[in-house]
This record gives C-alpha cells, sequence and structure tokens, in this order.
C-alpha cells in the first residue's frame, strides 16, 4: 500500500512539472532573452559605433558618461573611449565650429571659443526678429478667441496657419491648452511670455476690439452689396 502511494505521488508531481513549468520556461523566457535582450547588447561595427556616439553627443544636455554610453551601445567602455577621442581629434584637426571636451567626468559637443561672438550674435538676432505680417494677425486671433484650435484660427483667416502657429509655439508665444470635447482637437492660448512681451498684466489689459470694427451700419451696407451681387 505505501508504495502503491509513493506511485501515485510521482504521477501527480512529474506531469505537472513537464506540462506546467517547462512549457512556461521555453514560451515565455527564452524568447525575450532571444528577441529583447541579445540585439540590444550587440555590439556595433566600428563605423556605426562612431555614429551612434556622434547622434547621441548632438542630443545630450549635459556629459555623457562613458560607462553609461559603453552600456547604452553594448561596447566595451575602453573602445568607446577610443572612438571619443578620435572624433575629438578629427574635430581638432578638421577644424570644425564645434568640438568634443571631456569635462564633469562626461564628453559634450561646444561651440568653439573663436566663434563665440557670431554664435551670440545669431542668438540675439534670432530672438528679437519681428513677427511677420500672418504671425501677427494669426497671434491677435488666439489672444481674442482663446482657447481655440487651429482649424477655428483658419477660418477666421481664411488661410491655413498650421506653420505660422507652429512658429508662435516656439517662440513662447502661444501655447497648448487641452483638447475641444466635440473634435478633440488641440486648442490653444497665449502664454505668459506673451504678456510681458506686451507688457499686459493679463487678457482683460487687451485693447477693445470695437474700437477697430467698423460700425454696425457699414457691415449692413456690405452684406446688402454682397447679396445683390449674389
Amino acid at each position: 500500500m505505501s508504495t502503491g502511494r509513493a506511485d501515485m505521488g510521482r504521477a501527480d508531481v512529474e506531469p505537472a512539472a513537464t506540462d506546467d513549468v517547462e512549457p512556461a520556461a521555453t514560451d515565455d523566457v527564452e524568447p525575450a532573452a532571444t528577441d529583447d535582450v541579445e540585439p540590444a547588447g550587440s555590439p556595433l561595427p566600428p563605423e556605426q559605433l562612431r555614429a551612434a556616439l556622434e547622434a547621441i553627443l548632438l542630443i545630450v544636455d549635459e556629459p555623457a558618461n562613458s560607462t553609461v554610453l559603453a552600456q547604452v551601445l553594448g561596447t566595451p567602455q575602453p573602445e568607446v573611449v577610443e572612438v571619443l577621442r578620435s572624433l575629438r581629434e578629427e574635430y581638432d584637426e578638421s577644424r570644425r565650429g564645434f568640438e568634443l571636451r571631456e569635462v564633469a567626468g562626461g564628453w559634450r559637443l561646444y561651440t568653439r571659443a573663436q566663434f563665440a561672438a557670431h554664435v551670440e550674435r545669431f542668438v540675439l538676432e534670432g530672438q528679437q526678429a519681428r513677427l511677420t505680417q500672418a504671425a501677427l494677425e494669426t497671434l491677435a486671433v488666439v489672444a481674442y478667441r482663446q482657447p481655440v484650435s487651429r482649424t477655428r484660427v483658419s477660418a477666421v483667416r481664411g488661410v491655413n496657419v498650421d506653420g505660422v502657429m507652429r512658429t508662435l509655439v516656439s517662440r513662447g508665444l502661444v501655447e497648448e491648452a487641452g483638447a475641444e470635447h466635440e473634435s478633440g482637437a488641440l486648442l490653444y492660448q497665449t502664454s505668459s511670455y506673451f504678456l510681458e512681451r506686451l507688457g499686459l498684466r493679463d487678457l482683460t489689459d487687451l485693447p477693445n476690439l470695437a474700437n477697430f470694427l467698423p460700425e454696425s451700419t457699414t457691415i449692413d451696407q456690405l452684406e446688402d452689396e454682397l447679396s445683390g451681387e449674389g
């Protein structure tokens, strides 16, 4: 009887290990290791490693540590440092407008000091550049109709304003203000920087549009003329 109970125990345990545990290890764990981990850690060919390092250095906001770069690129750290030094020499020898420096425990691209005056002039003039007439008109529509979608601004101006809106957003004069409930379209409003540039305390300080609109009699005459032409 005791032997029978022992055999029954083996009959219960072994199928569970075969049917439940082993397939889970085969189907779930091994494919994840094959599909996700190995490609991410695969060493890059030398020419791709140089290009990948340049791409990362172009977007970093602070010096990038060589150890972190090595982990991200799946390449030994000494090899990464060697390529970084090679890039630095290449930029120096070819007299590029930028240089690669090793600072604060990492690597980062900087503009060369000899071109500082040109860079400063470009930055200052870019900030002081005047808005086009189209941009001013679009900004006025946003200011008086906000929050407003690009579609509605286009309807008011009678032209597509996508490009102009991108310019206003990039200048910091206009910002997103949620989405329209009915259509889901993005809404836009003027920013605090807009108030600052115009010297306004808040939007109530905007000039009253009624002073710039034609009188109602003039509008009625125009409507009559348009209806007569139709």
